[in-house]
């Protein structure tokens, strides 16, 4: 979990991203939330099958702008999380809901404050994973 972000590197596969409407409000029902100015970021344990790596999902609304606005947000938080993988453990989901428009935002910025966010994204992912690990009672 140490270290910076670096450029975005490889390929964002259909495997690492959270793709049905049924995930996605499981992870948002259950998942524990860590806000930034921007975005607010649910990270969730993954289901079993899926566990060999982080998977993203996005949500913009419309009220965030058109569809200009909101496509170039998701471009610039996948790239962001292909930049921060070293801030997201095998087995974690996580769905970034776009607060407010990134107007002339750049990668960096996004990227800052994905890493800004790193002390409250660690303590939600031990309390994820020290939950996961723990066998739950019979």
């Amino acid at each position: 979990m140490s270290g910076t972000a670096g450029t975005p590197t490889g390929r964002f596969p259909s495997r690492a991203r959270v793709r049905k409407r049924a995930e996605f409000l499981k992870i948002q029902d259950g998942g524990l939330r860590v806000s930034t100015p921007r975005f607010v970021l649910i990270l969730s344990a993954s289901a079993a099958s899926h566990a060999s790596e982080p998977r993203l999902g996005i949500t913009a609304s419309r009220r965030v702008g058109n569809a200009v606005v909101r496509s170039r947000a998701k471009r610039l938080i996948r790239e962001a999380f292909r930049a921060t993988r070293v801030l997201w453990p095998a087995g974690i989901d996580l769905v970034v809901i776009v607060k407010r428009a990134t107007g002339e935002s750049k990668l960096e910025t996004v990227i800052s404050e994905f890493l800004a966010a790193k002390p409250q994204i660690d303590k939600r992912l031990r309390t994820l994973l020290g939950a996961a690990s723990t066998p739950a009672p019979a």
